[in-house]
C-alpha cells in the first residue's frame, strides 16, 4: 500500500474535541506528514493546523481522518467520495461502527497507516434524483447509508410503487421505505427488520417501514439496476425523502425518486487486522466469538 504524505483532518462541527485534534495533528507531523484541518468556527484562533475548506481538503489530501461519530463520517463521506479521497475514522461518538479507531490506540495505528500498512475497502454509495411532472431536477444527492422515504405526519401511511429499472416490483402502503446500501444495512434498515449485507456486495436492500400488509417484507436487489419509487395518492400530509438522516426534501404525489449505485465508491481505510465480522460482534453484539481453542 502507498504511504500518505498530505493528511487532512475533519472534526465534529459542534463541540469538536480540541485536545484530541491537537494530539492527532501533532502525531501526524511527527510522522512527517503535512497536515491540513477543515476550518471550523469552534476553533477560534486555536486551530491545531492550517485550516482550509472541505473542497480544498479533497483536492490536496491523500488521506482524510475524520474525528467524531458515525454521523460525522457520513457527512464527510458524501462530500469527499466523488474525489476518491480515502477516509479513516477516529471515534469520538458513541457506537463508532464506521469510525473504528479508538483514541487510545490512535497513534499506534497512525504509525502503521501513514507508512502504508493498512487495509482499504470500497463501499457502495447511493446516488438519488427526484423527478417531478416528468422532469428530473438535475441535482444529484449522495447517501452512504440510506435514502429514506416516509410521511412527514408520523401517524399516516403513504402509498407508493417500487420498480427495479423498468420492472414493476409492488404497490405498498406503509409508513415509508428505506433504500439501504450494504453499509447502511447495519443502521436504520436493520432496526426496520432488514437483512445484513456484507460491504463487498453490489446489492441494495428495500425495507418497508411498518407496512400495512404483513407479507410486505424486505427484499435485496441488484445494485447495478436503478430503483424507482413513485409516490401515489393524494394526502394532506406530504412525504419526504431523507439522505443518511441528515438532509431532507419534501415530496408530492406523482414524484419519482430514483436511487442507483453511484459512479464512485466511498473508500475507507482501516488499521491492519480489521475484520467486519468482529465489528458486528463488538458493536452490535451480533453472533459470538470463536472458542479459545479454535482461535488462529
Amino acid at each position: 500500500m502507498s504511504p500518505f504524505r498530505v493528511v487532512g483532518v475533519i472534526g465534529k462541527r459542534r463541540e469538536p474535541n480540541l485536545d484530541l485534534l491537537r494530539d492527532l495533528c501533532d502525531g501526524l507531523r511527527r510522522l512527517g506528514c503535512e497536515v491540513l484541518i477543515e476550518a471550523n468556527g469552534a476553533f477560534g484562533r486555536d486551530a491545531p493546523a492550517p485550516t482550509v475548506a472541505r473542497d480544498e481538503l479533497a483536492r490536496r489530501c491523500e488521506l482524510v481522518i475524520v474525528v467524531g461519530g458515525d454521523g460525522t463520517l457520513l457527512d464527510a463521506g458524501r462530500d469527499l467520495a466523488p474525489a476518491q479521497v480515502p477516509l479513516l475514522g477516529v471515534n469520538q461518538g458513541r457506537l463508532g461502527f464506521m469510525t473504528d479507531v479508538a483514541p487510545e490506540s490512535m497513534h499506534e495505528h497512525l504509525a502503521a497507516i501513514v507508512h502504508g500498512q493498512y487495509e482499504s475497502e470500497d463501499r457502495l454509495l447511493l446516488s438519488a434524483s427526484v423527478e417531478r411532472n416528468g422532469r428530473r431536477d438535475g441535482a444529484t444527492r449522495l447517501a452512504v447509508n440510506d435514502v429514506v422515504i416516509r410521511n412527514q405526519a408520523t401517524i399516516r401511511m403513504i402509498e407508493f410503487e417500487t420498480w427495479l429499472d423498468h420492472e414493476f416490483i409492488s404497490n405498498h402502503r406503509a409508513d415509508g421505505v428505506i433504500v439501504a446500501s450494504p453499509t447502511g444495512s447495519t443502521a436504520y434498515a436493520l432496526s426496520g427488520g432488514g437483512p445484513l449485507l456484507h460491504p463487498s456486495l453490489s446489492a441494495i436492500a428495500l425495507v418497508p417501514i411498518c407496512p400495512h400488509t404483513l407479507s410486505d417484507r424486505p427484499i435485496v436487489v441488484d445494485g447495478q439496476r436503478p430503483i424507482r419509487i413513485v409516490i401515489r395518492g393524494v394526502d394532506r400530509a406530504q412525504a419526504m425523502v431523507t439522505f443518511d438522516g441528515q438532509t431532507s426534501e419534501t415530496l408530492e404525489p406523482g414524484d419519482v425518486v430514483e436511487v442507483r449505485r453511484a459512479e464512485k465508491a466511498l473508500r475507507l481505510i482501516h488499521p491492519p487486522g480489521y475484520s467486519y465480522f468482529r465489528i458486528l460482534r463488538d458493536k452490535l453484539r451480533w453472533g459470538s466469538g470463536p472458542a479459545a481453542q479454535e482461535r488462529v
